[in-house]
């Protein structure tokens, strides 16, 4: 065999070995890019609950002060009505 055609075969052989190794490498950092993903996707899903219970909150204590708002005014002009007075 001739020294060009011996070089050029160990010179394609380290790069094909060379290769293969980035490739599994590239592969095992794909993976953890996913599984990283996911748990940030399951951290955003959590804020999200997270911030529709607290506007399911809030809308429940506007609607509480909304009713008890209709209660004054209820009771407000049952004392007019009581004192004999009409607006």
């Amino acid at each position: 065999m001739d020294t060009t055609q011996l070089l050029l075969t160990v010179v394609l052989t380290v790069t094909t070995i060379l290769m293969v190794i980035i490739g599994v490498q590239l592969i095992f950092v794909l993976k953890e890019i996913r599984s990283a993903l996911r748990r940030v996707n399951q951290v955003a899903a959590g804020f999200e609950k997270i911030g529709l219970s607290v506007e399911h909150g809030f809308s429940e204590v506007v609607g509480f002060f909304a009713g008890a708002k209709t209660l004054f005014k209820i009771f407000e002009a049952l004392q007019h009505k009581k004192d004999g007075k009409t607006k």
